[in-house]
């Protein structure tokens, strides 16, 4: 090893490192291993909450606004959020739900298209209403910030020093 610092995600571990054979330079980022995340799936089994097989989910239902650093991102704060909740044990559908959830925020289309798999919607009317929930609570969210704006806009700006009263 010749360095080693925090990376500039302060989760991992930035090292430079000397292959013996080929004397070749090259990087690894390193993580610290906390208590580990089981995952119960649908059928009862439990597996290790796995980043990459996730990563893989969403990669395939992302469209080309999510690009790789948004995903890891997205798990990053999922994954911290399981974490900080102190839980040890995951439904693979809660995961699913949280994915859904940061993925209307960021991009609704692949919000719809990992509501397709996840769901298992082979219906066109499903499909339909959950298209009409997604325009609804984006609308809602917008409706949420203007009216937020309108009110910072509206409010009177205190002018000069108060007296205060006796």
């Amino acid at each position: 090893m010749i360095d080693s610092r925090e990376a500039e995600d302060a989760t991992s571990i930035r090292r430079r490192r000397v292959c013996d054979g080929c004397e070749e330079r090259f990087t690894t980022f390193e993580r610290s291993e906390s208590a580990r995340i089981q995952v119960r799936k649908r059928d009862g089994s439990r597996q290790e909450f796995d980043r990459r097989k996730l990563a893989s989910a969403i990669e395939k239902a992302a469209s080309k606004a999510l690009g790789p650093e948004d995903t890891d991102r997205l798990i990053d704060d999922l994954e911290a959020t399981v974490r900080q909740s102190g839980v040890s044990e995951i439904p693979s559908q809660r995961i699913g739900e949280m994915v859904l959830e940061r993925l209307a925020e960021r991009d609704p289309l692949s919000y719809l298209r990992f509501k397709i798999v996840y769901s298992r919607l082979e219906d066109i009317d499903a499909l339909y209403d959950e298209l009409a929930t997604l325009v609804r609570v984006r609308q809602e969210a917008r409706d949420r910030r203007v009216a937020e704006q309108i009110t910072l806009l509206t409010e009177p700006v205190p002018s000069g020093p108060r007296r205060r009263r006796r």
